[in-house]
C-alpha cells in the first residue's frame, strides 16, 4: 500500500466507515514496560551525548499533530487496557474513537503525520534497521499468537513461544516476559513516548526504540526481565543479573542488539532475538 491509498483508506475509515467496534476489550490495567528509562551515562557516558550538529530533529511542521495524535492514542490505551493495546491494529484504534462517547477521529494533518512517522526512512537520522512491517493497517492475527499469563503480553506460537518456555524452564521463575507482541500501533504509542521524552530528537530517539515500522517485536522477538528489578530491566544493569549470566551460556539464545550493532540501537541486553 503506497501513501496515497492509506491516507484514502484512512479517511474513509475515519468518516462514515461501516466498520464495526471493537467488542471484548477492558479497561483492565496491567502495569506496562518502561520504555523512559535512566539515563545510560551511568555506564556509556558518551552513548546518549545529543550532537546538536548531526542529531536530526522532528519538524515543527508535525509537533501540533504529534501532541494530538499522543494524546488520542493514550486514550486508546487507556480504553482497551494495556494488554489489548499491545496488539490492536490502526483500524480498530480509529474504531475506538470513533465508537467512544466523544465521537473524535483522527484529522487530515493527525493521519498525514501517523503516515510521516511510519513510512518514512530513518536512516537519514542513523537508524539502520530493516522495515518490519511495510503496512500501516497491518494487523496481528489472533490465532497466531497466545498471552502469556501474569504478564499483560503476547508471544508468537512457535518458535518464540518454545524459546520462551526454554528459557524460563532452564533460568528459573526469577525471568519473565517484560514485552512481548507489538503492533503498529503499539510501537508507534512507544516511540512518540520515546520522542517527546528526548525533545523530538528523532535521532536520539531510535537508539532506544526503533520506529514503528522497524519493531522485531512485530515479527517474534522478545524482552525478558528479572522479576524485582523493575524499570532497570530495560537498562545495562540487566546485564549484571545473575539471570543474563545463564542466558549467555545457553546455545539456543541470541542477542538483537549487540553493543556497537550495525542498526545504531543502543545495547539491549534484555531483547531475545528469535527470528
Amino acid at each position: 500500500m503506497n501513501r496515497r491509498e492509506f491516507l484514502e483508506k484512512a479517511k474513509n475509515i475515519a468518516f462514515g466507515s461501516t466498520l464495526l467496534p471493537i467488542i471484548g476489550f477492558s479497561n483492565s490495567s496491567i502495569a506496562e514496560e518502561e520504555e523512559t528509562l535512566t539515563p545510560k551515562d551511568i555506564f556509556f557516558p558518551n552513548e546518549n551525548k545529543v550532537d546538536i550538529v548531526k542529531d536530526v530533529f522532528l519538524e515543527k511542521e508535525y509537533h501540533n499533530s504529534f501532541i494530538s495524535v499522543q494524546k488520542k492514542l493514550d486514550y486508546i490505551q487507556k480504553y482497551v487496557g494495556y494488554g489489548n493495546f499491545n496488539i490492536i491494529s490502526f483500524d480498530e484504534a480509529i474504531n475506538v474513537l470513533k465508537y467512544s462517547k466523544h465521537g473524535t477521529v483522527f484529522t487530515k494533518d493527525e493521519l498525514a503525520f501517523i503516515e510521516h512517522i511510519f513510512y518514512y526512512e530513518p536512516a537519514y537520522h542513523g537508524f539502520y534497521g530493516e522495515r518490519t512491517t511495510t503496512n500501516l493497517t497491518s494487523s496481528i492475527n489472533i490465532k497466531d499468537i497466545e498471552k502469556v499469563p501474569y504478564t499483560g503480553h503476547y508471544v508468537f506460537k512457535g518458535k518464540p513461544k518454545e524459546t520462551y518456555l526454554k528459557l524460563k524452564k532452564d533460568i528459573g521463575p526469577t525471568i519473565y516476559l517484560t514485552s512481548g507482541v507489538r503492533s503498529v500501533v503499539k510501537q508507534m504509542r512507544l516511540f512518540l513516548d520515546k520522542l517527546k521524552s528526548v525533545d523530538m530528537n528523532l535521532s536520539k530517539a531510535s537508539r532506544s526504540i526503533a520506529p514503528p515500522a522497524f519493531t522485531y517485536h512485530s515479527v517474534g522477538d522478545f524482552d525478558v526481565g528479572k522479576k524485582g528489578l523493575g524499570a532497570d530491566n530495560f537498562t545495562e544493569r540487566f546485564s549484571f543479573t545473575s539471570e543474563f549470566s545463564q542466558m549467555k551460556t545457553l546455545k539456543y539464545i541470541d542477542m538483537r542488539y549487540t553493543i556497537g550493532n550495525k542498526d545504531g540501537v543502543r545495547y539491549e541486553p534484555w531483547h531475545v532475538k528469535v527470528v
